[in-house]
């Protein structure tokens, strides 16, 4: 019986069988995937490392400082301040004081408490944001708005469209890493590092927090190199096939590209977070052989260690599950969570710049909002999304700087105010992305990652 012709679908899926095969070859020439659309200018900036305090840090206690709220403590907030919207309802809650001890640090004299004394000698670094701003104004919300632009989730991260907006600059690890210092998850959990409508393989990847950073990089016993590269390249012709067959779905380019990089990471990850090799003046540099500061110390080590090897973008996260939130016993509590931190973020800073890293490394430092100047039941302190401080260091950014500023209580941002829009337009900026030209086409429509807000904040920089 004659054979009849094949369909061209037919003959598509027949022919994805050697999908595998290239797959094979691109797995063992170390093939990275494919960038997004590219830099639009030369960014000074080839990384970014944020610090984020999940919980909301209190602005009072640490940069920015405020006399009056000392004086008036146990007073009501005066009426010629404008009110603010707390999710406890505690606007007229007597005013907490803030008894802390300030010093002046650094040639520029940027006024900094007794809670971060490590930190404090690295003025002369550091940009103090003192004006930022938010609308969400519980952790969800604000948590979400801080890492994707919107209270409401479904949008692409910052850590994703970093990735999608720049070529890929490894080929051995995922471009944007997430590492938290508990197996608690932040509020939110993977949504925050998710990628939204992007493609799957801008998303973050989770490093676990305890025991072996990236888990099941080891092969079984019996299982080598060339066996799993011949799993794997099965499993890509099986996924070419079934893409063939049903064009237009994304997700499966992602997924094939997952087992890829996965394939890759066997070779390169296990050196990538082997900290063994560190001298034990370095481990004294970042904390990590004290209590206190152990858990976090590790993550910033790991964070210098992913950067020097070309992780576009890593996430820490300090105080996984809302620690910083403290709307009771705030002066110990906030205390113990300042010097968790304190050290490592210092060592951070010290060990990128000894490294000649920092200048092309953008670190950003803060939460999802701050604290107010009122007291919550007697001894915490409500949410604040009307004005609280973040800073940025390294990356282009202008050290030893303090810009913007908040009323005498701390309440509102009054000078050169700075949306989460315009924090994220400015580390694209730094990175060389415009932030009104990087789009992606979601359902016809031209998405960006500041929503058609946001402006760079060129005294950052200047």
């Amino acid at each position: 019986m004659p054979t009849l012709p094949k369909t061209r679908r037919e003959a598509i899926v027949d022919s994805a069988a050697g999908f595998g095969g290239v797959a094979l070859a691109g797995l063992f020439a170390g093939a990275a995937p494919a960038g997004g659309p590219r830099p639009h200018r030369a960014g000074r900036a080839k990384s970014v490392i944020f610090l984020f305090m999940e919980g909301g840090p209190s602005h009072l206690d640490t940069f920015d400082r405020k006399p009056l709220l000392n004086k008036l403590a146990g007073r009501r907030v005066p009426a010629s301040f404008k009110p603010v919207l707390t999710p406890m309802g505690e606007f007229y809650s007597p005013l907490l004081a803030a008894p802390r001890k300030w010093s002046r640090h650094g040639e520029c004299g940027t006024e900094v408490s007794d809670w971060l004394p490590h930190t404090a000698r690295l003025a002369d670094e550091l940009c103090v944001i003192r004006s930022c701003q938010t609308d969400g104004i519980n952790h969800s919300g604000g948590v979400c708005q801080m890492n994707t632009g919107s209270p409401v989730g479904g949008r692409p991260s910052l850590g994703a469209w970093v990735s999608y907006g720049l070529a890929t600059g490894n080929a051995n690890l995922p471009e944007f890493c997430v590492l938290c210092d508990s197996t608690a998850n932040p509020t939110n959990g993977p949504r925050n590092w998710s990628a939204g409508f992007m493609p799957g393989t801008h998303q973050g990847t989770q490093l676990a927090a305890e025991g072996p950073p990236i888990r099941d990089l080891r092969n079984p016993p019996g299982v080598g190199g060339r066996k799993q590269a011949d799993k794997l390249a099965l499993i890509a012709g099986l996924n070419g096939r079934h893409a063939a067959a049903r064009p237009g779905v994304a997700g499966l380019e992602a997924r094939i590209r997952s087992y890829e990089l996965a394939f890759r990471m066997q070779a390169r990850a296990p050196e990538a977070v082997d900290l063994s090799g560190e001298t034990a003046e370095t481990r004294r540099l970042y904390g990590l052989d004290e209590k206190p500061t152990a858990a976090f110390a590790r993550n910033c080590l790991l964070a210098r260690r992913l950067v020097e090897r070309g992780v576009r973008f890593v996430q820490l996260y300090s105080g996984s599950g809302s620690r910083w939130d403290t709307h009771t016993d705030h002066e110990r509590r906030a205390a113990r969570m300042f010097a968790s931190q304190d050290k490592p973020v210092a060592g951070l800073l010290r060990d990128l710049k000894r490294r000649g890293l920092l200048e092309e490394t953008l670190v950003v430092w803060g939460g999802e909002f701050g604290r107010t100047p009122m007291s919550e039941g007697g001894t915490g302190r409500d949410h604040n999304v009307n004005g609280f401080t973040m800073w940025m260091a390294g990356g282009g950014v202008r050290g030893g700087q303090v810009i913007g500023a908040t009323d005498e209580l701390g309440l509102h941002a009054t000078e050169d105010r700075m949306h989460v829009h315009d924090l994220h337009a400015t580390v694209l900026h730094a990175m060389g992305l415009d932030h009104e030209a990087l789009t992606y086409l979601h359902k016809g429509r031209p998405e960006r990652a500041t929503q058609n807000e946001g402006r760079v904040n060129e005294r950052v920089f200047a």
